[in-house]
C-alpha cells in the first residue's frame, strides 16, 4: 500500500496550521563579531533546572531556564506552558510571534490534553484573527485576547498576553498540543499589533484586526500601528509608509518615527509583547536569547536531545564554536517600522530570517531561482513551525527531476546550506520520507515549494524547517529590540550531523527492512521539566540521546500505541481507496 501520500499528506497537514515569516546585499555574507564575554554562570542553564533570586521585585533579572520538548513523529515539537496554573503542550514555533491556546469555549475542540479553563482569563475585550500557512494553505484560530499569568521553565510572567481560542481548524490538537507557542519578533504578533492599535485609537470604534491573505504569517501591516485612523484605510498588500502621515508615497516617505511613537512602542514591548519579548525588553534574561536542538522520532530514532534553553547556551556550548549570522532586517522603503529619533540608522528584523550564501545537493551548488529578481539577496526562514523543507518552485523542481520522484531509500542524499560561509546540511535521515507502507525500498525528499520573495511581501526564498532543525544546534537571539544597532540581532549555528550519517541511513533502512518493513514513527510528550538522567554529547558538546534510553520493539506496533497510530490506520483507509482510483 502506497504512504507517500499519506504520510507526505500528514506532514502536510499538520505543517499548514504552523506559521508552517534588507539588508543590503553586501552584508549578506557578513558574520557577527560577538565580543568576548563570559556568557555562563554558576547558575545557568544545567540539567535540571536552575534560577536565579533577583532583587527586584516587578520580575527576576538575570534568569534562565530550560526544558525538555515533546514530539509527535517529528512533525510537530511542543513544551509545556502553565497558563493560569494550568499546564498545557502548546507547539514551539519560531516562524510566528503569539501565543494561543484552545479554551474550553471551544465546543467544537476535541482533544485529549486539557484545555485552557476561563476562570482567571482577563479579557480585554479584543478578538484575535490568527490565518496561518502560504497561498497553498490555510488555516485560522479565533477567540478573544486576554492575559493571565503564564509559566515556561520556571520563568514567570503575570498580565502576560495572549488569546483563548474557542475556534479552529488547525491540526494542533490532533498531534497532542492545544495551542501555539510563538518566539518572533512582536512586529510580527497579530495580539500585540491589535492591541497596539487599539490603545491609540483615541475615540475611534474598536476594530478588529483581520487579514485575508494566507501569508506566512501575514506580514505585519505596520502602516495601521501610527496612524489613529487605521480603521478607515484600505487594505494595503504592503505597508504605505507615507500614508502613515497623512502623505503620499509618491510624493514622500517617511523614515524616522515621533519620539511619541518610540516611546510607545518601547514602552508596549514591555508590557503587552510576546511572553520571550517580553523577557527581553524587561531584562529579565541573563542574555536575550533561546536555544533549540530537536530528537529525531522518525527512520533512526536519537539523535539531539530536544531541549529548549532561555537565557543561555545549553551547558559545555561555547559561543565561540558557533556560526553567528545577522537577521535580514526590513528597510521603511521595505515596508520595515521607521528608526527612532534618537538613532536614525535602526533597521529592524520581522522574522528569524538569515541570509544563505548557497545550497547544495550532494555537494554540487544549485542554481538560483529565476522566479523572484535577482536584487534580492538569498535568504531562509529558520522554522519549528514548519515540518519540511520549502524552497522556491523551480529549484524543488530541479532537484526533484535529478533525484526522481522516488528514489531508494538507502540512497543517502545531502541537501546543504552555506550560511556565512560553513556548510549546514540536512542530514540525509532526515531528508527521507518513506513512500509504500511495509517497504523501504523507496522514499521520497521532505522537501516542497513555497512562494517566492517578491517586493511587498517577506523576502525569504526557502523555510528551513524541522529537518534542517533536527541537524544543528540553533539558537536565536534577539539583540536589542528598540536599537538594534547596539545589540545585533543575529543566529548561531553549530552543525550536529555525524561524519557517518550516510552509513548510519544505510543500517536505518536495513534494520527497517528486517522488523516489519516500516522506519519507526513514535510520539512522545511533552515533559515536565528539561531531560534528566544519562546523557551523552557529541563531538561539539551537543547533548545527544543516550542509545540505551532509545526505544526498542517492532516500530509497526510501537506506533499504534501512539496518537499516529489511530490516525495511521485512518490514512491507510482512505490510501487504499485513492491506491484503487490511481490503478483504474
Amino acid at each position: 500500500m502506497r504512504v507517500g501520500c499519506v504520510q507526505s499528506g500528514i506532514v502536510l497537514l499538520a505543517s499548514t496550521f504552523l506559521l508552517s515569516s534588507l539588508a543590503p546585499a553586501a552584508a549578506a555574507h557578513e558574520l557577527v563579531r560577538i565580543p568576548q564575554h563570559e556568557l555562563r554562570t554558576e547558575n545557568g542553564i544545567h540539567l535540571p533546572i536552575h534560577k536565579r533570586k533577583t532583587t527586584t521585585s516587578l520580575r527576576r533579572r538575570g534568569a534562565s531556564g530550560s526544558i525538555g520538548l515533546g514530539n509527535f513523529i517529528d512533525v510537530t515539537y511542543n513544551v509545556l506552558v502553565t497558563v493560569g496554573g494550568v499546564s498545557t503542550p502548546v507547539v514551539l514555533d519560531t516562524g510566528s510571534s503569539d501565543l494561543w491556546v484552545i479554551s474550553d469555549a471551544c465546543r467544537k475542540c476535541s482533544t485529549a490534553v486539557q484545555l485552557y479553563p476561563q476562570q482567571t482569563f482577563q479579557s480585554v475585550g479584543l478578538e484575535a484573527r490568527l490565518l496561518y500557512g502560504d497561498s497553498r494553505t490555510g488555516t485560522h484560530a479565533f477567540g478573544l485576547i486576554g492575559k493571565d499569568t503564564v509559566d515556561l521553565a520556571g520563568l514567570t510572567l503575570q498580565n502576560q498576553f495572549f488569546a483563548a481560542i474557542n475556534d479552529t481548524n488547525t491540526s494542533v490538537e490532533d498531534t497532542g498540543s492545544a495551542g501555539i507557542f510563538g518566539l518572533g519578533f512582536p512586529v510580527n504578533s497579530v495580539i500585540w499589533t491589535t492591541i497596539f492599535i487599539d490603545e491609540r485609537q483615541s475615540g475611534v470604534l474598536k476594530r478588529e484586526l483581520i487579514d485575508t491573505q494566507y501569508n506566512r504569517p501575514n506580514f505585519p501591516e505596520l502602516s495601521k500601528l501610527y496612524n489613529n485612523f487605521a480603521a478607515h484605510l484600505s487594505r494595503l498588500t504592503f505597508p504605505n509608509i507615507g500614508d502613515l502621515y497623512g502623505g503620499s508615497k509618491s510624493k514622500h516617505k517617511t523614515r524616522q518615527a515621533s519620539a511619541g511613537f518610540s516611546e510607545a512602542i518601547s514602552e508596549s514591548y514591555t508590557r503587552t509583547g510576546p511572553l520571550l519579548s517580553r523577557l527581553v525588553a524587561t531584562n529579565a534574561l541573563t542574555l536575550p536569547q533561546f536555544t533549540i536542538t530537536l530528537q529525531r522520532d522518525t527512520v533512526d530514532v536519537g539523535g539531539n536531545v530536544g531541549l529548549l534553553s532561555i537565557g543561555e547556551l545549553p551547558k559545555g556550548i561555547k559561543s565561540e564554536s558557533m556560526t553567528w549570522v545577522p537577521l535580514r532586517t526590513y528597510s521603511v522603503d521595505q515596508g520595515g517600522l521607521p528608526a527612532p529619533p534618537d538613532s536614525p540608522i535602526e533597521e529592524y528584523p520581522i522574522t528569524w530570517e538569515v541570509f544563505i550564501d548557497d545550497v547544495f545537493l550532494d555537494g554540487e551548488k544549485l542554481p538560483r531561482s529565476t522566479l523572484s529578481p535577482s536584487t534580492i539577496a538569498l535568504s531562509a526562514l529558520v522554522d519549528t513551525g514548519n515540518s519540511l523543507l520549502r524552497g522556491p518552485a523551480d529549484v524543488v523542481q530541479g532537484i526533484r527531476t535529478k533525484l526522481g520522484a522516488r528514489f531508494p531509500c538507502n540512497e543517502p542524499h545531502t541537501l546543504a546550506f552555506q550560511i556565512g560561509g560553513k556548510m549546514f546540511p540536512v542530514d540525509p535521515r532526515d531528508f527521507v520520507n518513506q513512500e509504500f507502507i511495509d517497504s523501504v525500498s523507496l522514499c521520497s525528499a521532505n522537501l516542497v515549494a513555497t512562494d517566492p520573495p517578491a517586493e511587498g511581501r517577506y523576502l525569504y526564498s526557502w523555510s528551513l524547517g524541522d529537518p534542517f532543525l533536527k541537524s544543528v544546534l540553533a539558537s536565536y537571539h534577539y539583540g536589542n529590540l528598540t536599537h538594534p544597532s547596539r545589540d545585533r540581532p543575529r543566529m548561531g549555528f553549530l552543525s550536529t550531523v555525524p561524519s557517518d550519517a550516510d552509513d548510519k541511513l544505510k543500517a536505518a533502512v536495513a534494520a527497517a527492512a528486517k522488523n516489519g518493513g516500516n522506519f519507526p514513527m513514535l510520539s512522545e510528550p511533552a515533559p515536565t521539566g528539561a531531560p534528566t538522567g544519562a546523557l551523552h554529547t557529541n563531538a561539539d558538546g551537543v547533548p545527544a540521546v543516550n542509545p540505551t534510553n532509545v526505544p526498542q520493539g517492532n516500530p509497526a506496533s510501537r506506533r499504534a500505541d501512539t496518537a499516529w497510530g489511530a490516525w495511521a490506520a485512518a490514512a491507510a483507509a482512505v490510501s487504499s481507496v485513492l491506491t484503487m482510483i490511481w490503478a483504474l
